[in-house]
């Protein structure tokens, strides 16, 4: 699957999904939404919806019990997958290049010749993620797992599995929902007000009651996707809460194969696929990025490695023999060949006429 074929799909999947709960509420079947999707006795409530259901209740409540652990199981098994493939919000957010200014004519290209020439000047060590150039002695150090032995890089720790706003925003709207009786956060909700809208706007051409509803919801979603452009990666409590469940996911994950790799097999910078990733992930050093916990399933990455060196099998299989990369140029060597020459020394001169007596230089 290429890019393009992914951006095609993570679009047209969450459009079908508006278009299937359309037609199922002109046609009154009763499929609900996706924050409370059923069909008939059989309904699923949205995780964030169950947990604020029973607290503002203050008692557990069977179909909300059920639904949590749905949502549990489906996040362990898939991880973030729906913030990528199924949630409306980042097609909805896509209003905002209505409003965003477009460069003017060879503005672009201008910019692009001021960031080659800022990158020219900038010091070896400060350039990171250049594609082609040699490995630097704490790149090196990072692939060889120094980083994860407490050397090298002291931020590590810090980046990975780091409690940030949308955590916190997760605590605020279930402790809102225990004190005021009502999953207040519901109410504003960009995934419960796209469906919504689209309902609303059903209703108005199907002839039914018109309110200020019709004005009042669609503003409120365009003033949130539009204002709030950093929705997803730093208020969504939705995305938190699976971030938080999806520590016990290991299926989908980025695998990387070192023999196609521009920096195992060539001793090249590349970071491409750091660079792509929306969550801040980095799949060739992991344990300079966010954790893998926050991983949509996207293939970002995978579309975007220049060496093609990315997969994302169900279970990746268990990596090798790792290559270690040269410092500048060349081919990977295998850390086992490398071992058996440590243990097994070069026959030397004086030796051969006693392996010729043994009949060992056969």
């Amino acid at each position: 699957m290429n890019a393009k074929a992914t951006k095609a799909l993570r679009i047209a999947i969450p459009l079908a999904l508006l278009v299937v709960i359309g037609v199922g509420f002109a046609t009154h079947a009763g499929i609900g939404t996706v924050s409370a999707l059923g069909w008939g006795s059989i309904s699923l409530l949205c995780p964030l919806g169950a947990l604020g259901t029973m607290l503002a209740s203050k008692m557990l409540v069977p179909r909300a019990v059920i639904s949590l652990v749905v949502a549990v199981v489906a996040i362990i098994l898939l991880g973030r997958a729906f913030c990528a493939w199924a949630c409306p919000v980042p097609v909805v957010s896509k209003v905002r290049e209505l409003f965003r200014k477009k460069d003017p004519e060879g503005a672009a290209d201008a910019k692009a010749v001021a960031a080659v020439d800022a990158s020219a000047d900038a010091e070896p060590q400060a350039r990171t993620h250049t594609a082609g150039g040699p490995l630097t002695a704490d790149e090196l150090k990072v692939i060889k797992g120094a980083c994860s032995a407490g050397e090298g890089c002291a931020s590590c720790a810090e980046k990975r599995g780091k409690i940030d706003s949308r955590h916190v925003i997760l605590g605020g709207s279930l402790l809102t929902a225990a004190i005021f009786g009502f999953p207040v956060f519901c109410l504003v909700c960009p995934i419960g007000l796209t469906f919504a809208t689209v309902l609303l706007v059903m209703l108005l051409f199907s002839g039914g009651d018109v309110t200020w509803s019709v004005v009042l919801v669609p503003a409120l979603l365009v003033a949130e996707v539009v204002l709030f452009k950093k929705w997803c990666s730093k208020i969504c409590p939705l995305s938190a809460f699976m971030s938080l469940i999806g520590k016990a996911n290991r299926t989908f994950r980025p695998a990387i194969d070192d023999s196609k790799c521009l920096e195992t097999s060539k001793g090249a910078r590349c970071g491409v696929c750091a660079e792509v990733c929306e969550q801040g992930i980095d799949p060739r050093h992991p344990e300079r990025g966010a954790d893998w916990s926050e991983c949509t399933k996207c293939r970002a990455c995978a579309d975007a490695c220049p060496g093609s060196a990315i997969t994302m099998s169900f279970l990746p299989r268990r990596a090798g023999d790792a290559q270690e990369p040269p410092a500048s140029g060349g081919t990977g060597r295998d850390r086992r060949s490398e071992k058996r020459e440590r243990e097994e020394p070069p026959m030397l001169d004086e030796d051969l006429p006693l392996a010729a007596s043994m009949g060992l230089d056969d």
